[in-house]
């Protein structure tokens, strides 16, 4: 299935659109990452542990949504939009939107 952020793929028609389709996911971060991220924040660095984390979440989020567009009958999801946000004190939300269309 081809998942992109443009509204058209190049070299194919859209002959259907199936409708809204969104995938979402919400990660829990636990205390000893936090704790390690803490200390990486303060002697500067990336956070490995977070990374890995936003990266599971993302990944959830775009298998639901192409999942989502398939059992509409969609080949693909045009429009992606990806949006982060931070739900409580440890959580971590991402959900992922677009039009699920059929490409000729």
């Amino acid at each position: 299935m081809i998942l992109t952020t443009t509204n058209t793929v190049e070299g194919h028609r859209i002959t259907a659109y199936k409708g809204i389709v969104v995938g979402e996911a919400i990660m829990g971060a636990n205390v000893v990452r936090d704790f390690f991220a803490g200390i990486t924040d303060i002697i500067g660095g990336r956070s490995g542990a977070y990374e890995s984390k936003l990266q599971d979440a993302r990944d959830t989020a775009m298998r639901e949504l192409e999942d989502r567009a398939a059992a509409i009958g969609a080949n693909a999801v045009v429009g992606v939009d990806i949006d982060y946000e931070v739900v409580g004190d440890s959580m971590l939300m991402v959900s992922c939107s677009g039009t699920a269309v059929v490409l000729s």
